[in-house]
């Protein structure tokens, strides 16, 4: 069974190698892999219970709610707000501009679910204004680039969700149990920022700077956006709307903050649409895909091979972990986090819950190293988008995000030896 599965996954990295899209190499290299192990009628069959079950999925229809809620959210303009509310009251403290960023990020996170339109977003709206107030690019970029990844541990996030269909996990206990991580993630990089510019004072602005930058910029409503997450969060924690009906909420209410701002038009209406259809189907392409790849990889055994395989060699549960923790940072540097999620977190996930561990708490820590991956050299993905919406050259932009990458790992090391910082709210 071992050889059988290292065939297969050789099929799938020779796909991959080959530029099939990652969908499809998926669901050519279950169906392929799968005739090693089951006869042909036996595939057919999970090619429609693949269909069937992922479409009547009512966790999957919070994908293109979600989607479509960050969209709207971008055509209003709705970061640019932010940004200027929160600059208006930290202006006055050493660094309160870039501290600005953050907490715009922290509660664009909490309506968006999605990093690169959160940062891409919060780029184009903080990054001329921290340039004239006398930030170093390099550091203006980082900040920025950061901030977004917020999106993908505050709730709703879109990686949850793919977690959640991935490994049936309740998205609910996965949505509540983001809140606290993803509150001491924001205050980290707050801290960060202080440290930073204590020690290397030039990569801040002089004293005075800033608030001499920000107060001609007066507008900037935040209250809609608060309203909005009031109204998710709330829902959710109280158990008054699941998150599949908290989606549609969602969407519904970004449209109407959108319209508020009168910023909504006719064209950026039907381009968040057709945007949303867009990532919505490759995102269900890319389910399909794993699953039959998953459906190979149970009929494998591989996972209770690597049980026993542990049993036998007396390696510690934690040990364990700690060394499955350092593949998901290693392949965070040069994969696609989507596809690393939808990959690997089957099997981790059975691992970890056969070795004892918490699969909603397994299901954070992995969203964790996801979100460090995402900003991480060579291959940052929202390091890149930043760094094309800012015009910063990409060496300058991974050296600005530097420090904030120390402090996530302290914050990932935080949560792997306390659990209940993720579990606490999850009863």
């Amino acid at each position: 069974m071992a050889a059988t599965f290292g065939l297969g996954v050789l099929i799938l990295l020779l796909l991959i190698a080959l530029a099939v899209p990652i969908g499809f190499a998926l669901g050519l290299g279950g169906v392929l892999s799968l005739g090693m192990l089951v006869p042909t009628g036996t595939i057919e069959a999970l090619m429609s219970k693949v269909v069937r079950d992922t479409s009547a999925s009512y966790v999957f229809l919070t994908i293109p709610m979600f989607v479509l809620m960050a969209e709207f959210l971008s055509v209003g303009r709705v970061a640019e707000d932010l940004f200027l509310s929160c600059n208006r009251v930290l202006r006055k403290i050493r660094g309160g501009m870039a501290m600005a960023v953050i907490v715009a990020g922290a509660i664009h996170a909490a309506v968006t679910g999605s990093s690169t339109a959160s940062a891409a977003s919060l780029s184009r709206a903080s990054y001329p204004a921290m340039r004239r107030a006398g930030y170093d690019p390099g550091f203006a970029v980082g900040t920025a680039t950061i901030a977004g990844t917020l999106a993908v541990m505050i709730p709703p996030s879109t990686a949850f969700i793919l977690f959640s269909l991935m490994t049936d996990t309740s998205v609910g206990k996965l949505f509540i149990a983001g809140i606290i991580p993803g509150a001491i993630t924001a205050v980290g990089y707050i801290v960060t920022i202080s440290l930073v510019l204590k020690y290397r004072p030039h990569l801040g602005p002089k004293p005075g700077a800033e608030e001499e930058a920000a107060k001609h910029r007066t507008s900037g409503r935040v209250w809609p956006v608060v309203l909005l997450i009031a109204v998710i969060v709330g829902s959710l924690y109280a158990g008054i709307a699941t998150p599949t009906e908290i989606a549609a909420i969602g969407a519904a209410g970004a449209l109407l903050v959108s319209l508020s701002t009168k910023r909504m038009t006719r064209h950026g209406f039907l381009d968040a649409v057709g945007t949303t259809l867009r990532i919505t189907t490759m995102i269900i392409t890319i389910i399909f895909g794993a699953h039959l790849f998953g459906y190979f990889i149970s009929f494998s055994q591989v996972t209770t091979m690597m049980l026993q395989w542990i049993a036998d060699s007396g390696i510690s549960p934690t040990m364990v972990m700690l060394l499955v923790v350092f593949v998901y940072l290693l392949l965070g540097m040069v994969m696609d986090q989507a596809a690393i999620i939808i990959l690997t977190a089957p099997i981790s996930t059975a691992l970890m819950v056969g070795l004892g561990y918490d699969p909603i708490w397994w299901g954070v820590i992995i969203i964790k190293t996801a979100e460090i991956g995402l900003v991480s050299p060579p291959l940052g993905l929202v390091t890149f988008v930043v760094s094309a919406t800012s015009k910063v050259d990409l060496r300058r932009s991974f050296i600005g995000v530097l420090p904030y990458l120390v402090m996530e790992i302290i914050i990932l090391a935080l949560l792997l030896a306390f659990p209940q910082l993720s579990l606490a709210l999850t009863g």
